[in-house]
């Protein structure tokens, strides 16, 4: 009778300890900043200066900053509503080639903008620090708001509407 051959046993592969330990250690600390992050974003105190700084370099940075300074939904709605006359005299100027009609965009949209600021949120608009972030970011929050994901972009940031 044939005899089977037997297998060597494998040994079981035993990691270092100090590989581990470094592994742990990381994601202790990696666990604890992102607690941490969580806390000053369950706190409306905290989160809402968070992201306050002198200079924003990055739209990323900037983002949540332009969103704090737009929590009330009537201001929101007075964004939404001149970009998108905005649009339609933009539409009409190019259309009827009346481009005076492009100055009369720009204006309408950060007039109804600008009432929303200093009216309702009873700030300064970000536009007199940051043009073209705060410009870049009244497109976003119109598409945020035209998709109906603005609520969720405040919570994401610890933002309360008002």
């Amino acid at each position: 009778m044939p005899t089977k051959k037997k297998s060597p046993k494998k040994k079981p592969v035993v990691k270092s300890k100090k590989r581990t330990a470094k592994r742990q250690s990381a994601q202790k600390v990696a666990s604890a900043a992102y607690a941490g992050a969580a806390r000053v974003m369950q706190s409306p105190h905290l989160a809402t200066h968070a992201w306050r700084k002198n200079h924003y370099t990055t739209l990323a940075e900037f983002w949540p900053f332009y969103l704090h300074e737009h929590t009330h939904a009537a201001n929101r709605r007075l964004h939404f509503i001149g970009s998108s006359l905005g649009i339609v005299l933009v539409g009409i100027a190019i259309g009827a080639a009346q481009y005076w009609l492009l100055l009369t965009a720009l204006v309408s949209g950060y007039a109804f903008a600008w009432v929303g600021h200093f009216f309702i949120e009873k700030n300064r608009p970000a536009t007199f620090k940051y043009p073209l972030k705060s410009f870049i970011s009244d497109w976003r929050m119109w598409y945020t708001i035209l998709t109906g994901k603005i609520d969720a972009e405040l919570a994401k940031f610890g933002i309360a509407s008002k």
